[in-house]
């Protein structure tokens, strides 16, 4: 599944997002999601969710 739809993504889920050091790169970082940052329904880049880890990013994967 893909990251780009807000309900389709929970807290305490897996998935594998990019952060924004790695966007040129487009490595891929797996946690667990804590908090989702984007408020809109839909990104086409994928919901801006912060990791368990601290880590923030686009998520690209749903695990």
């Amino acid at each position: 599944m893909d990251g780009t739809k807000r309900d389709t993504i929970r807290q305490g889920q897996k998935v594998a997002i990019v952060l924004k050091k790695d966007q040129r790169t487009g490595d891929l970082t797996i946690g667990i999601v804590q908090d989702i940052l984007t408020n809109s329904n839909h990104h086409p880049h994928g919901i801006k969710v912060r990791l368990m880890s601290g880590g923030v990013g686009r998520v690209k994967k749903i695990l």
